[in-house]
């Protein structure tokens, strides 16, 4: 059995979105089982649909384990005395707020016998797989942290997107504001209120003119929430498999 609370990202969602985002094994054909069942209740009443759920909430889940979250091989790709680079897979976050959820953090600290170490140093959504640098020390932390915070260090995404840019090579600048109310992303090329500026770099590696889609190496040179996705979104060429809206 598995309560989990729900917040407010997931107000006025169907029920499956919130599960199917945090427990990274489970599939619909095993929500709406369970559902058939009556093995999922909200605030301890039995349900046997895909609901609306509100803020709040405390969902039930008569699931086993097995069933909610996928086992995850390590793939260690550097290690030494201070961190471990880690290729993160898909469908896996590197940290949750939920304490019930595994994500990569839990999975190196069991592995290290710590509670607090290795540590990440940065993010990786949870649909999107790369190398995470972890610090296995305090004094790597503080130093990799700063390192970051200050565009020290050069992250390079590789993204499929719909479309194929006419400019092979680009240098993009716009402003971002995230309504959190809404969960919105609004871009806008002049500067807004509240808006924040990113600056995105994009390279084309490889077209397909078949299917209509490129590959882009892109480079941050801010670091705000979606940047990428909404940056490449806005002048026209979506990531593949995005399904978040991007207002203008």
């Amino acid at each position: 059995m598995k309560k989990i609370i729900v917040d407010k990202k997931y107000d006025g969602k169907k029920l499956n979105t919130f599960l199917l985002d945090n427990f990274n094994g489970l599939t619909l054909n095993t929500i709406y089982k369970a559902l058939r069942k009556k093995d999922i209740r909200i605030n301890d009443v039995k349900i046997n649909e895909n609901c609306i759920i509100n803020t709040g909430d405390e969902i039930t889940l008569f699931i086993t384990d097995d069933l909610l979250y996928k086992t995850f091989d390590l793939n260690i790709v550097y290690e030494d005395d201070n961190i471990i680079v880690v290729n993160k897979p898909t469908e896996i976050e590197v940290v949750s707020s939920n304490e019930d959820e595994i994500t990569l953090t839990k999975i190196l600290q069991e592995n290290f016998s710590s509670k607090s170490f290795p540590y990440p140093c940065h993010r990786l959504d949870r649909n999107t797989y790369g190398l995470v640098v972890f610090a296995k020390n305090k004094k790597a932390l503080e130093i990799l942290l700063d390192k970051f915070k200050n565009m020290e260090v050069e992250k390079h995404y590789k993204c499929t997107v719909y479309g194929i840019p006419n400019i092979k090579k680009d240098t993009l600048v716009a402003y971002l504001f995230k309504d959190r109310k809404k969960s919105l992303v609004y871009i806008s090329d002049e500067a807004k209120k509240g808006y924040q500026k990113i600056i995105t770099s994009y390279k084309v590696l490889s077209e397909n003119l078949e299917n209509n889609t490129s590959i882009l190496d892109v480079t941050l040179h801010t670091g705000k929430t979606h940047q990428i996705r909404a940056h490449l979104a806005h002048i026209g060429f979506p990531i593949i498999g995005d399904r978040k809206i991007w207002a203008k």
